[in-house]
């Protein structure tokens, strides 16, 4: 069976879905529906954004910032600090910049290319949200190993009582701090998955329906 009848065949089972439609009628209904897809990624993300704001300023960031400070590490937290917000606020223009070009979007293909170009960077924002807890962890043990004085001073004595123990200590230092990564961007990757990956799921579907409509074209 060549391709031209695998298409049909598609695109039989894909009208099943929307009888007494034509293929540009068919077109409007997937373009509006990845529209509205990609609106609610752009307003997910701005949610996102305010909600994780706002349990920083109810926790207990002023005691980890006084901390910090108190470590000399004030420029290193906030340069990460403004980077950090600049990202996630260019991720959020991006998102904005991909709903509107779907919504003005009249051409499959080119529609075709904007749902690629949004599930490329839904996965990098989320890959660099993974990326910054999972560097945070052992750049928060180091900070504490290196710089609290009862760490220090734990340290010293066990240190005392021989070089197998230090060397026990940090092993179990790294192993906790090992579990605990793989913990985090577990439950991170079960919400991201939540929350983005089955609208990505939804643009993946409409994908594959405008592509057999771009091979019959």
């Amino acid at each position: 069976m060549d391709e031209l009848e695998l298409l049909k065949k598609d695109w039989e089972k894909s009208t099943k879905k929307y009888p007494n439609l034509s293929k540009e009628e068919i077109y409007g209904i997937i373009s509006k529906r990845s529209s509205s897809i990609v609106k609610w990624i752009f307003i997910i993300s701005i949610l996102e954004f305010i909600l994780w704001t706002a349990l920083s300023f109810f926790g207990d960031s002023d005691q980890v910032l006084e901390k910090i400070q108190a470590y000399d590490y004030g420029f290193i937290y906030n340069a990460v600090f403004i980077i950090s917000y600049i990202i996630i606020f260019v991720f959020i223009y991006l998102f904005y910049n991909n709903y509107r070009n779907i919504a003005v979007t009249e051409n499959t293909k080119v529609l075709m290319e904007q749902i690629l170009k949004t599930r490329k960077t839904v996965k990098q924002y989320v890959i660099y949200n993974l990326s910054m807890m999972v560097l945070g962890i052992p750049m928060a043990v180091m900070m504490e190993l290196s710089n609290n004085t009862e760490t220090q001073t734990l340290l010293s004595d066990i240190e005392s009582k021989g070089d197998n123990n230090l060397f026990i200590f940090y092993l179990i230092i790294i192993i906790v701090s090992i579990i605990a990564i793989v913990v985090i961007v577990a439950i991170f990757l079960g919400f991201y998955y939540l929350v983005y990956g089955l609208l990505l799921k939804r643009l993946k579907k409409n994908y594959k329906e405008l592509k057999i409509i771009a091979n019959l074209e």
